[in-house]
């Protein structure tokens, strides 16, 4: 149950990106809420997560998560750079993640 709380939190966390992005500073009311909204779920799932697994290993599936999750969506939607050097390289942040997962930390 644990993995899946990390795996919600880590797509939170990718939301949270987005809406920090649109938020343009904090200047727009909506995106600044949904930033703020999904980082509390975000955070709040983790931290339940974290009653059972082991830190470092939690957090960097969140991390790994959250930055694969916001670089895709920046370039699938939101206008970023296309590279094979960017897709190369979050291939090996996946792959760090199961890993990371495959290693177990509970």
């Amino acid at each position: 149950m644990a993995w899946i709380l990390i795996v919600v939190a880590g797509l939170f966390e990718t939301v949270m990106a987005l809406c920090l992005k649109a938020s343009k500073g904090f200047s727009q009311p909506l995106p600044t809420a949904g930033f703020l909204l999904f980082a509390v779920i975000s955070f709040g799932l983790l931290n339940t997560a974290l009653k059972t697994l082991d830190v470092g290993t939690a957090y960097a599936v969140w991390v790994g998560i959250g930055a694969v999750g916001t670089a895709a969506l920046g370039m699938l939607v939101m206008g970023d750079q296309v590279s094979a050097v960017k897709i190369g390289a979050l291939a090996l942040i996946v792959l760090g993640v199961v890993g990371l997962n495959l290693a177990g930390g509970h």
